[in-house]
Parts: structure tokens; C-alpha cells; sequence
């Protein structure tokens, strides 16, 4: 299929449903994903907004804290850090591609937009934990940022400010010359995606341009026992399903998924989860919503094997009886889903100029 022809249908389908273009798309197909158009003033104050502490209730972490350009926008542990006093329970998964998303969240709390997915994250207390009127205040006196709102047309700093200009900033992190995209795979990688689409059966949960179907399932991916072992973590996972109307949440000892907006009563819809984005999986491991799998050879063979164990695991989770090499292969064709790493200037905001000392009581400071 030409370039061409692959730009005709990304502009057709643009203003369709991210559902439609999962149909109309194949793995056979070396799908484009749809263009975007990008403001780039806004783009340019997100991206300093995303590297910025001052976003943090404590001035501790920024957005990179946890998703770190070098490591796919992912975190390169397990579990993901958290806000001071606490510590994170889940893996933070890749924000590349993330502007295409209509799911967002590996238990998939959140499915409006990814504005709300930003006001989550900066508010959120074992995230973020700011309080978005202290943060524009924070903002309204740095004389950059000043400008910077000004340019892109925004006003003065505000809240609702920062969340365009973050959701800018993030539709400039799509993947970058994968070999799948630019129909370059390896003889090697062929034949893993014919096991992909094939024997593997890859494809059934992994479909459309960024290879997820958007929906929960249960594969029986094992527990991390850090959160339960770690006081720090344990008190973040108490706490959030606490807060998502869990009732047995302080006798869990599993990670209960989308469960936190199902709420089924026969407790089927524990342990579920998003399937995840198998595009960049060569930058962003470790894998699985908990960490638990460190490598592309321990996923495919979790997959071989049949998955884990679990009472409610999708019925279509079987053993393959995959052969060495056809496990190789398999992975070769995982790894043409990556693309270049999106580092340097273009993504990252490399000079430091956060120096200012904020106003701490702001409310009753004085010119």
C-alpha cells in the first residue's frame, strides 16, 4: 500500500471514531495512524509545563517523575513512584500514542477524554496531589510562563489552561519510523506476524492501529506482592480503592482491576484490565499493568503457557505450544511495533529556568 495511499485514509477516517478505524484496520495492513493537527505554541508550553515540579502539590515530581522520555514515556520499574508519603501500586504505562487512546487508565476508569485524564493525574492526592487553583497561581509568577500563555493564545496561566496545553504537548508523542509502519520488516519478523494473526492468536485482544481493542480482560497475570509487602504502596492501593467504592478493600490481596467501575457482584470483572498498546514495547518495559514480567521473552512465554491462573482468565487464553523459533519470531515481530525514541529537544524541555521561589501563601501575598 502506497504512502499516499495510507495518508488518504488517515485523512478520511480522521474524524472518525478511534472504534471505526480498529474495524477498518488490519495487522495486515501497515496501518497509519491518523495525522494530527498540532498547535505548536500550545505544544511548546506543555512541554515545559510537563517537565516542571511546580505542578506537584510539593514541588517533588513532574509528569516525566514517571514517564521518562528515555524509557518510552513509561517508568522502568515494576511500580511507578508516586507523591510524597506514598508510592505507586501500578506500572506507568507509555504516554506515546496516548492523544489516540478512547480508554485511558489500566483498569480504564476514565473513558471521555484525555483533557480528563490530565486533571487525574495533577490531582490525583498519591499522584500529583495539586490543587489546580494553587497551581495557576504558582504559574501567574513566572514571567515565563507569562509569555509563554500569552503566545499560545490562552490568556493569563489558568487551570484549564494548563490541560489544553498539556494535551497539546502529548499529540507530539506518536511513534517514529517503526519498521511495521514503514512495511520494513524482517523475513523474521513475517513470520511472526503470521503466528500473531495466526497460531498465536495475538490479535483477537490486540487489533487496530495501536494493537489494543480498548477493552478488559483477565490473562491471569500474577500478583506483585510488593504492594501488599511495601507499607507505602499498600496504603496508596487501601486508599484508591477505598476512594473507588471497593467494599472489601481492606481485606484485598489482589489488584481488582476495572472492577472499580463494574462493581459486578459475582466479582467476574476482578482482575481484568486493559489490553495495552503493544506498539514501543521495545522502550518501555517492564510489562503487565504490575510490572511482574520483565521481558519481551517472559511475556510471549507467560502467553505460550497459557497465561496464569485465574478463576475468571478469558476462555480464549490457551497454551500455543509454540516452538523456539517460532517464539523468536514472534518477538522480532513485537519488536518492529517500535520506532525511534522520542528524545532530544523536539520532546524533552532540556534548559532548566524553574528557578523562581514561588510565593508559599500566596493568597495573602502583597506587590
Amino acid at each position: 500500500m502506497s504512502v499516499s495511499r495510507l495518508s488518504s485514509i488517515g485523512q478520511s477516517f480522521a474524524q472518525k471514531s478511534f472504534v471505526g478505524l480498529c474495524a477498518f484496520f488490519s495487522v495486515s495492513l501497515h496501518a497509519a495512524l491518523p495525522p494530527l493537527n498540532i498547535d505548536p505554541a500550545k505544544a511548546e508550553l506543555g512541554k515545559r509545563l510537563f517537565f516542571d515540579t511546580r505542578l506537584s502539590g510539593d514541588d517533588s515530581i513532574s509528569c516525566s517523575s514517571c514517564h521518562i522520555p528515555a524509557h518510552g514515556f513509561s517508568f522502568p520499574e515494576p511500580l511507578s513512584p508516586a507523591y510524597t508519603g506514598s508510592d505507586g501500586f501500578r506500572n506507568a504505562p507509555t504516554l506515546i500514542n496516548t492523544v489516540y487512546k478512547e480508554v485511558w487508565f489500566h483498569d480504564g476508569r476514565i473513558g471521555t477524554n484525555l483533557n480528563d485524564v490530565v486533571r487525574e493525574n495533577i490531582t490525583e492526592d498519591w499522584l500529583m496531589n495539586m490543587d489546580m487553583r494553587l497551581m495557576q497561581e504558582r504559574l501567574k509568577q513566572d514571567p515565563i510562563y507569562i509569555k509563554m500563555f500569552k503566545a499560545a493564545n490562552l490568556g493569563e496561566p489558568s487551570n484549564g489552561g494548563v490541560r489544553k496545553a498539556l494535551t497539546e504537548y502529548l499529540k507530539t508523542l506518536t511513534s517514529n519510523n517503526a519498521p511495521f509502519d514503514k512495511d520494513e520488516l524482517s523475513l523474521l519478523a513475517k513470520q511472526g506476524q503470521q503466528l500473531f494473526s495466526g497460531k498465536g492468536g495475538c490479535n483477537q485482544c490486540h487489533s487496530g492501529p495501536l494493537f489494543t481493542d480498548g477493552k478488559a480482560h483477565n490473562t491471569g497475570v500474577p500478583e506483585n506482592n510488593e504492594i501488599f509487602l511495601d507499607p507505602m504502596r499498600h496504603q496508596s492501593f487501601l486508599a484508591y480503592n477505598m476512594f473507588m467504592g471497593v467494599q472489601d478493600y481492606l481485606t484485598l490481596k489482589r489488584d481488582v482491576g476495572a472492577h472499580v467501575q463494574t462493581h459486578k457482584a459475582d466479582g467476574s470483572d476482578r482482575g481484568k484490565f486493559i489490553t495495552p498498546t503493544l506498539r514501543e514495547l521495545s522502550q518501555t518495559a517492564p510489562y503487565m499493568h504490575n510490572g511482574v514480567l520483565l521481558t519481551l521473552e517472559e511475556v510471549v512465554e507467560f502467553y505460550n503457557q497459557g497465561g496464569g491462573t485465574d478463576s475468571n482468565k478469558d476462555p480464549r487464553i490457551k497454551p500455543l505450544s509454540l516452538t523456539v523459533e517460532e517464539k523468536q519470531a514472534l518477538i522480532a515481530f513485537l519488536q518492529s511495533l517500535s520506532g525511534d525514541p522520542l528524545v532530544g529537544s523536539q520532546y524533552e524541555w532540556l534548559e532548566y529556568d524553574f528557578g523562581y521561589e514561588f510565593t508559599e501563601d500566596w493568597s495573602n501575598a502583597r506587590n
